[in-house]
């Protein structure tokens, strides 16, 4: 049902009339502190269906402008006290602005439906409310903190002292996907690390994979045995940290692109050539067998076998090329012919794993996350259409989620990558399985649109660059335009959220961290004082030390030490 006015509710000004669209209203205030962008208020209508019902059609404060003000050259003066000038023209209110204020209906609030919008627009001289707390804790939020399947991220920016907590819904986040799109520094990993945390609650308890480029969430290792997870049920939540002496992927689970991604400069022949081996492959090495670097140079062979004049066999000259590649190629220590990261070993319900990269080179993490991310779809896909049983490493009974840290790496806006084709198909189609993916960027006009588009949470973060803003205008729909105008002005820590995962798009401050933030900016000034000092005290040392001792010349930082 609705929600009612209540006798509580204050008024904050008085409807002028219908804004520039059908979905706007402008309202006259004197009250400058409580109109602030974002703000939710409402108005008064009758219901058309039930003459006793009042309906609270709320909405957001998007624009506000001075419309009526004191003289200009008083306030130039700065002897003189605006409001005793005021009192001497006759201003009975405190203040002797007037706002106009533009307020965007949201609607009124369903419980079983959401929000909707009747369009009932105010009468001119209706009392314009602003929303009380009780009523925005029931109303933003589609799930309650600590309840099942919630994620208390923070709580509503504009209402200080956390008076009203934001929860997400993770149902939504995980089965429609989401984006976190910040500027350096301005706390994205933060973020995300508070999301896993709620992730890993006991009233979630999810399955959870990070791809970390530069090893920033092995400070998650701290949930375990941490108090605030802990239940009676003896549910703890379990951190496996891989490191890059940890990554290990089967060589035959790579493809033909893979492969291409990790040999360097193929000529059109050499592409054609290899292209043609791996058919070879598949019709000599089919069903489960795990072929190997020896395997495929094989069949380069054959594959750039020909016959001369005489009848005789040779081998041209591009198998010698890529055989020397794929040797090289075999000598990495993240391929192996037997050796497997499995979806059996990187997921399961109450854990997170940390792929940690930050010792790989760009091109093996594509190829890396591209292989783990279809094998995990292609596990889900399988499991859900029962074609594995419990013994098959590929079985994943239940729905999983994937993070990737620095997400435009994997999926550029204009460039060729290897995670763009699996990327754009788990988006588009993991939601039937139960495969949610999260992607984080700071640079979010270099991330593939299409990508982009497919995730319906957003989680936008102060950007400056205009490039990015321009992008999120087309690719982030949800948020409004009138929040976008806000990311410059947003400090670390500061989130606009919008999407599945809430009944409106909120502001919100993001709370404190359960975990440490793994990706504190290094301090350079202190950092160098550091190694200055110790030097310097090493060299005194040195010098207060006894002739034999010294006899030997020191040298710091490349100076020699008499």
């Amino acid at each position: 049902m609705a929600q009612l006015a209540t006798s509580e509710s204050v008024v904050i000004g008085t409807v002028k009339g219908p804004g520039e669209n059908g979905n706007q209203y402008v309202f006259i205030t004197a009250n400058n502190r409580q109109v602030k962008i974002g703000e939710f208020v409402f108005y008064d209508v009758t219901a058309p269906d039930s003459p006793s019902q009042t309906l609270q059609i709320l909405g957001k404060i998007s624009a506000r402008r001075l419309t009526e003000h004191l003289p200009d050259r008083i306030f130039a003066d700065t002897e003189i006290s605006p409001d005793a000038i005021a009192a001497l023209v006759g201003f009975v209110h405190p203040s002797p602005e007037l706002y106009e204020v533009t307020v965007d209906v949201i609607g009124y609030f369903h419980p079983a439906l959401g929000f909707i919008n009747p369009r009932l627009t105010p009468d001119p001289g209706a009392k314009v409310y602003i929303t009380d707390d009780d009523t925005l804790r029931q109303v933003v939020n589609k799930r309650q903190p600590g309840e099942v399947g919630s994620a208390r991220v923070g709580s509503l920016l504009l209402r200080p002292g956390g008076a009203v907590p934001v929860a997400l819904d993770v149902k939504e986040l995980v089965s429609t996907h989401m984006a976190i799109l910040a500027g350096t520094g301005s706390g994205k990993s933060y973020t995300a690390g508070v999301l896993i945390e709620e992730f890993l609650q006991p009233y979630n308890r999810a399955a959870v994979l990070i791809f970390d480029p530069h090893g920033e969430y092995g400070t998650l290792a701290e949930m375990r045995g941490h108090p605030a997870f802990a239940t009676a049920d003896g549910y703890a939540p379990k951190v496996k940290i891989l490191t890059p002496d940890d990554i290990c992927i089967r060589i035959s689970s790579l493809d033909y692109y893979d492969v291409m991604t990790l040999l360097p400069e193929m000529s059109d022949r050499q592409q054609s050539i290899l292209n043609k081996a791996f058919t070879l492959l598949k019709r000599h090495r089919s069903g489960e067998y795990r072929w190997n670097v020896d395997d495929l140079i094989a069949a380069v062979n054959e594959a750039d076998l020909s016959v001369d004049d005489e009848g005789n066999e040779k081998i041209g000259s591009s198998a010698p090329a890529i055989t020397w590649k794929l040797e090289r190629f075999a000598r990495s220590p993240y391929f192996h012919q037997m050796n497997h990261l499995a979806p059996r070993d990187l997921f399961e319900p109450g854990q997170v794993t940390v792929l940690q990269m930050n010792e790989i080179s760009q091109e093996e993490q594509q190829v890396i996350c591209a292989a783990v991310l279809r094998q995990s779809y292609q596990a889900r896909m399988n499991t859900a259409k029962e074609k594995l049983t419990e013994a098959d490493e590929n079985y994943l009974p239940y729905p999983i989620f994937t993070l990737i840290e620095e997400a435009h790496r994997f999926c550029p806006a204009h460039e060729p990558a290897r995670c763009k084709a699996i990327l754009r198909t788990i988006l588009s189609e993991g939601r039937k399985f139960g495969l949610g993916v999260g992607l984080i960027t700071q640079r979010p006009g270099k991330l593939d649109s299409d990508v982009l588009s497919q995730c319906m949470s957003q989680f936008l973060m102060r950007i400056v660059n205009p490039v990015d803003q321009e992008s999120l205008k087309y690719g982030v729909e949800a948020a409004g335009r009138d929040l976008l105008k806000e990311l410059p002005a947003l400090t670390k820590g500061q989130v606009i959220i919008s999407g599945a995962c809430v009944n409106t798009p909120v502001l919100c401050q993001v709370r404190q961290r359960l975990t440490r933030h793994g990706g504190e900016t290094l301090n350079a000034p202190t950092a160098w004082q550091d190694y200055f000092q110790q030097h310097r005290q090493r060299s005194q040392q040195l010098r207060q030390a006894p002739v034999a001792a010294r006899s030997r010349p020191e040298t710091v930082g490349g100076l020699s030490i008499e």
